[in-house]
């Protein structure tokens, strides 16, 4: 099944009319993007936007063939007109299938918001599944198997709808996952692209033609990850971007409860708040049993707590502790911690701090625990596929 994106923006397109945004600016050439619209096999046109037959000769392709046009999502605006020898576009009700003369059966999938999504089956057997902007499916079966061969969707904007699809097996280790309804919420280029990576998506430019169950290199997820930076710098939120496709996540929360603390408490309401309703939370610093056990994938926040209360343990605070034993229990626990990651079967992202970089501690404990994060940091960095390091919001790829 030949599948060629016509377009591959958000509705308005990519840049958006007089915006001055800095991703708008910058989505010039190759990376400016018309309205998302796909042409199967040239038979087949899902949505029609302005330009449409234009678009299609510019990629080496013709409208003349194409008997059936649907439609995904409301469009606003005028109406757009449809090319000459187009058939009129509509929309199939939810559940109903489409057979075509080409070969083609279309089923309708509902969506949680206006719209609808098509899986569009060859005559030769290769499925695919297009969704419209900011759309999910609604009530997919619990083990939808097999898996497509290719969605495309709103993966940027919908990052969940993906992690329910892979929850209920519509996505596979094999599908590949195309991301359209592009947008100026995420820059274009290289940062699309590493945000995609990480989600096992990938974006195209327009035009581009895909041949839907030919083999393609899935982009790989990192299985452990360490992302760095300092305080407010958006790491936490970054960590948190990494995993919102699984659709399994434990949140492990080392800071525990502080009594009498409201604005601890307030900080702690905003990371849930933040958080998908599906994840689970753990509060606790006992890292190791988790890393060890098969389960879903970890999202640990933050080293740093977890080392404060490792030399809360061993007493690492007081010189004469520190000299008579509690240097070599610390350097012990974070060996065990070091350990436990190399070995874990687990998908795992972690969060610390960077305090390196700053102001030299001025008494003998805060120079202490800044050379052991330090330390641990390095450890913990060196058993991971990928690390990080975010500063004001950016993320810059230091290893992986």
């Amino acid at each position: 099944m030949e599948l060629t994106l016509l377009g591959t923006g958000a509705p308005v397109g990519l840049p958006r009319p007089e915006c001055p945004c800095a991703v708008c600016a910058t989505s010039r050439g190759p990376q400016a993007r018309a309205a998302t619209a796909l042409l199967v096999d040239e038979a087949l046109l899902l949505d029609l936007t302005p330009g449409a037959a234009l678009a299609a000769a510019r990629s080496g392709h013709s409208l003349v063939g194409v008997r059936q046009v649907l439609l995904t999502h409301p469009h606003d605006g005028p109406a757009v007109e449809v090319p000459a020898g187009l058939p009129a576009a509509g929309r199939v009700p939810d559940g109903r299938e489409l057979t075509l003369i080409s070969g083609h059966r279309v089923r309708a999938v509902p969506m949680d918001s206006p719209g609808t999504g098509y899986e569009v089956t060859s005559a030769e057997g290769e499925r695919l599944l297009y969704l419209p902007p900011g759309g999910s499916p609604a009530g997919l079966p619990e083990d939808h198997r097999p898996p497509y061969d290719m969605v495309v969707m709103d993966v940027t904007g919908r990052p969940e709808a993906l992690a329910r699809l892979r929850a209920t097996g519509a996505v596979g280790a094999s599908t590949d996952v195309i991301a359209v309804h592009l947008d100026h919420d995420v820059p274009n280029g290289r940062e699309l692209d590493r945000r995609l990576a990480a989600a096992g998506a990938r974006a195209v430019e327009d035009g581009t033609t895909l041949y839907v169950g030919e083999y393609h290199a899935v982009p790989d997820v990192p299985r452990r990850t360490l992302v760095t930076g300092g305080a407010r710098s958006g790491k936490s939120v970054e960590a948190e971007r990494r995993l919102e496709t699984f659709p399994e996540v434990l949140y492990v929360a080392t800071s525990g409860t502080r009594e009498e603390d409201p604005e601890w408490a307030q900080r702690v309401a905003l990371h849930r708040d933040r958080r998908p309703g599906s994840w689970r939370t753990s509060e606790t610093c006992d890292l190791v049993p988790l890393l060890a056990t098969e389960g879903p994938a970890l999202l640990i926040d933050c080293l740093s707590l977890w080392l404060t209360d490792a030399m809360d343990t061993v007493g690492a605070w007081e010189e004469e502790r520190w000299a008579s034993g509690g240097q070599e229990a610390l350097r012990g626990r974070v060996e065990e911690l070091v350990a436990a990651v190399r070995a874990t079967p687990r998908t795992v992202v972690a969060v610390t701090n960077e305090v390196g970089s700053g102001v030299v501690p001025a008494t003998a404990a805060g120079r202490r625990f800044r050379d052991e994060l330090g330390r641990l940091n390095a450890a913990f960095g060196d058993e991971c596929e990928q690390v990080l390091l975010v500063v004001s919001g950016q993320a810059l790829m230091l290893r992986g």
